[in-house]
């Protein structure tokens, strides 16, 4: 720890630990230096006998720690904890209800948006989506070379847009049982959200970009960013396009909009596989001692 750069304010509590029993050790840490220091603690093997625990702090009013920072290599901004991606996308790929639920709502919203034919309803169902997280999840398994992650992340994903399209259905054919958008359903020609049934390259651009600041978002702790991804993304409504136009009886829109929604994905994970890709080489070399 005292070599370790980045590393300060080391504390040891001999015979603190009850179960399992052991001394407490304390270091405050950069976030540029703790690759390495984790790195080391596990060839170490004190995640088997014991834990390995990393806490964020706000803030630390401390010369040793400003000392501390720039001794470390790169940037706090920049700095990728590895282990703790991990963890984070070990959440991110399960498929829990809260997940089915938040996508229900989110595509049930996206629905309704595209037979009013009203943007806002389709920005509100793109921030509440939460389809971001899986596409993270299986981005980060491909580029760990971990399949059998990657495929409990796309099982989660499938699982997403099927209820969804259910969803999506339901809420377009309750709409013509009850006479709500009147008798004319052509989703197609939707004057502000017909864009969800037009899909193109500009939509693999911005499926690019979104990728991109969606993953350095989640990789570098900056989750203020991650709303205007959600809103840069046609998953959600395209997923609500497919079910809405299915309902009405428009194969081809359902078409357009499933390849809508192909597009994104894709645009996506080649965008955040990538992302990690570049992030792992930059600090791969920097991050050495």
């Amino acid at each position: 720890m005292r070599a370790a750069p980045g590393a300060h304010h080391l504390a040891v509590l001999p015979g603190a630990g009850v179960d399992p029993p052991g001394d407490l050790v304390l270091c405050d840490l950069a976030r540029e230096g703790a690759n390495h220091v984790i790195r080391s603690l596990r060839r170490l093997e004190l995640d088997d006998v014991g834990a390995i625990v990393v806490e964020d702090v706000l803030f630390s009013i401390s010369t040793s720690a400003a000392t501390a920072e720039r001794d470390a290599p790169g940037l706090t901004g920049d700095a990728v904890v590895w282990e703790e991606v991990e963890s984070r996308m070990r959440d991110e790929q399960a498929l829990s209800a809260s997940f089915i639920a938040f996508m229900v709502i989110a595509v049930l919203i996206a629905g309704i948006g595209l037979l009013l034919d009203q943007p806002v309803l389709i920005v509100g169902a793109m921030v509440v989506g939460p389809d971001f997280s899986p596409l993270a999840a299986l981005s980060f398994w491909l580029f760990r070379r971990r399949p059998r992650r990657a495929g409990r992340a796309l099982a989660t994903m499938i699982a997403g847009i099927a209820a969804g399209v259910v969803a999506s259905i339901a809420v377009g054919w309750l709409a013509q049982v009850f006479d709500l958008v009147g008798d004319d359903l052509d989703p197609s020609t939707l004057p502000f959200t017909g864009f969800v049934f037009d899909p193109g390259a500009l939509s693999f651009m911005i499926a690019l970009l979104a990728g991109v600041v969606g993953m350095l978002s989640m990789t570098e702790g900056r989750a203020g960013a991650l709303v205007g991804v959600f809103i840069s993304v046609t998953t959600v409504p395209a997923i609500a396009g497919i079910g809405v136009a299915l309902a009405a009886g428009e194969a081809a829109d359902a078409l357009a909009a499933a390849a809508q929604l192909g597009i994104n994905l894709a645009g996506l994970v080649l965008a955040c596989v990538l992302t990690l890709w570049i992030q792992w080489r930059t600090w791969r070399s920097i991050s050495r001692p």
